[in-house]
């Protein structure tokens, strides 16, 4: 019987399985599908603090900042984990986003000052020194040195490795192609999960589903309104030579990410990966589960990105996929003990920044999980803030 079982192998369920088995506690992770399989296999990797305002979601996007880099200086002497980048291709590229005109340029100037975090403000003449082959035009823009970048497919496999192989005095079990159907309690409180496998009991149960998190929550009898949010991402052919610098996006995306409309919106978003392609984003619509490719959204995030690096027109774009961002109505997650169902814990809701905000999720996590104070205020991540029934 484990301590913890965690549904949902993404990598925040690994996230909050690594940090738990680091803490004394047996843990078994289980998922309907792969290791990533969801929404963390079609993510950039985004590790951002420039997309948040001052508030409890930049607090935690702090805390997960340090964390990553914590877990990328820490992987072993030898072997697959081995290196500076954490065996998961962290890199600490920073951030910068630009601003198309003067008006654009006073509010973003004035979020970082509103932010109190690390960041330059950069004259129009300056940007060139940042990123050389940046379109000109732009009225300048602030660069973020702490914003970084993970591979999260290699992320997530990585932290689960980690804790199954780390800990000797917590354990971590992986159980993949097994879909939970239930709950398991005792009186009023959860003491474990049924699934298509048989009955897994354990001391809590931690819903780390992502964009299905609303219905794990739901298997338990209470609302969670987690919506799918759909996004894009074209891939281009890997570059000859280095031409993207950083993560570099417009004023805009920063807008987008708070936005509430169920309607398209895209924004520029481009960054190079270690391997050579170069990363294309990033569009949001509400749209249900529906995975059908929308040329019109392509051409519109391949046009935006040739508007911030013209050269990027004398490349292909080689495949281009779509995920779904966890969306709650006001853009927090969920953190943290459901009061309605003891012994059940929710991580999930993280919309576009589940990658980014997955390490210090987890550690919040286990430490509650092991009778340990959080040491951050978890009030606006409650899971009871929702009302039970949907408006």
């Amino acid at each position: 019987m484990p301590d913890v079982v965690v549904v949902g192998a993404g990598v925040v369920g690994a996230a909050c399985a690594y940090y738990a088995a680091r803490t004394g506690l047996d843990v078994v992770v289980v998922d309907r599908g792969a290791v990533a399989g969801g929404t963390t296999g079609a993510g950039e990797g985004n590790v951002l603090v420039s997309d948040k305002g001052p508030g409890p979601e930049l607090d935690l996007a702090l805390l997960s900042n340090r964390l990553w880099r914590d877990l990328a200086a820490d992987g072993p002497d030898s072997g697959p984990d081995s290196g500076p980048d954490g065996g998961f291709e962290f890199e600490a590229k920073g951030g910068l986003v630009v601003a198309e005109t003067d008006e654009v340029l006073e509010a973003l100037t004035g979020l970082a000052g509103e932010q109190g975090v690390e960041c330059v403000a950069v004259a129009a003449g300056e940007l060139g020194d940042y990123e050389p082959h940046l379109a000109k035009g732009f009225a300048g823009g602030v660069f973020y040195p702490h914003d970084a970048q993970v591979q999260p497919m290699l992320a997530a496999a990585r932290l689960i490795r980690r804790g199954a192989e780390r800990f000797g005095h917590g354990t971590l079990m992986l159980r993949t192609g097994v879909t939970v159907t239930g709950f398991l309690r005792d009186g009023g409180r959860v003491t474990g999960v049924t699934t298509s496998c048989g009955d897994i009991l354990a001391g809590a149960v931690v819903n780390a589903a992502g964009t299905w998190g609303g219905e794990i929550a739901a298997l338990a009898g209470v609302r969670v309104p987690i919506l799918p949010r759909r996004g894009f991402i074209l891939v281009t052919e890997p570059l000859a030579g280095p031409l993207i610098r950083h993560k570099v996006y417009t004023a805009g995306y920063v807008t987008a990410v708070a936005s509430d409309s169920e309607g398209l919106e895209t924004s520029a978003v481009v960054e190079s990966t270690p391997s050579g392609p170069v990363l294309i984003g990033a569009s949001r619509e509400r749209v249900g589960f529906d995975r059908t490719i929308s040329v019109p959204v392509l051409e519109r995030l391949a046009r935006q990105a040739v508007e911030l690096f013209p050269a990027l027109a004398a490349y292909r774009v080689i495949r281009a996929y779509c995920g779904f961002r966890p969306y709650c109505p006001d853009h927090l997650p969920v953190i943290g003990e459901d009061p309605r169902v003891p012994g059940l814990y929710h991580a999930c809701g993280h919309e576009g920044a589940g990658i980014g905000l997955a390490p210090a999720t987890g550690h919040l996590i286990a430490r509650l999980l092991a009778g340990l104070d959080p040491g951050l205020d978890l009030a606006p991540f409650r899971p009871d803030r929702f009302p039970q029934e949907a408006p």
